[in-house]
């Protein structure tokens, strides 16, 4: 198979794989916040982090809200997963 629908295959596989890539952190930030590269690393992913909780993942609730209830059910059962 080539020409155009090849490429679109190949674009989705690639989608897919960048989307399960991280939640919030990525490998390297977990090091990070782990302590494994130094203090001023570990401030700097905190930072990182706290952004994309506060803006991206914010933004993300309020679409999850309107348009796909379950998937804000699903996010609050795994971010609240043992806490009573």
């Amino acid at each position: 198979m080539s020409g155009p629908v090849q490429q679109v295959i190949t674009m989705a596989a690639k989608t897919t794989s960048m989307a399960t890539g991280r939640a919030l952190t990525t490998e390297t930030e977990r090091e990070y916040l782990r302590g494994e590269h130094g203090d001023q690393r570990m401030y700097e992913a905190r930072s990182r982090i706290k952004a994309r909780i506060n803006d991206q993942l914010a933004s993300d609730v309020e679409v999850f809200k309107d348009e796909a209830p379950e998937l804000l059910e699903e996010l609050r059962e795994v971010a609240c997963k043992g806490e009573s």
